[in-house]
């Protein structure tokens, strides 16, 4: 198993969200399409980089496209989020002691948020002629 695959409770909560309607040809496992699917995705790698194990490309890259058309992403991260609520949402210890809203101080000297008057280096003094 790799560490893009589907774990099998994963894959028990997502293989309902699918639409199974049998085609002609025999269909290639959707758990194998879905995980080559996740590969491309959290790899960032293109689809023709796609590792043998998970088919053909084609197939995944043609299933990824058809189940967007079809909502069958945007079903399954409705199902998912319902699936979460706000008690079994943790926040970051420091999310709590955090303070609400930004306090904008402003500075003492008028002439801080000036832009400066000159970029000009003042390292060098004197005349280039000399240098010759």
């Amino acid at each position: 198993m790799s560490r893009y695959d589907l774990t099998d409770f994963e894959w028990r909560v997502i293989e309902p969200l699918l639409p199974n309607k049998p085609r002609g040809v025999p269909r290639v496992d959707d758990r194998r399409v879905l995980n080559g699917i996740f590969w491309v995705l959290r790899s960032g790698a293109p689809w023709r980089d796609l590792p043998e194990r998970y088919g053909r490309r084609t197939i995944c890259y043609n299933r990824f496209v058809r189940w967007r058309k079809a909502g069958v992403w945007d079903r399954m991260m409705d199902a998912i989020t319902a699936a979460h609520d706000s008690t079994s949402v943790r926040a970051h210890q420091q999310a709590a002691t955090a303070k609400r809203g930004i306090e904008i101080i402003a500075s003492v000297a008028p002439e801080a948020g000036l832009r400066p008057k000159s970029t000009r280096s003042s390292m060098r003094k004197g005349s280039r002629s000399g240098l010759a």
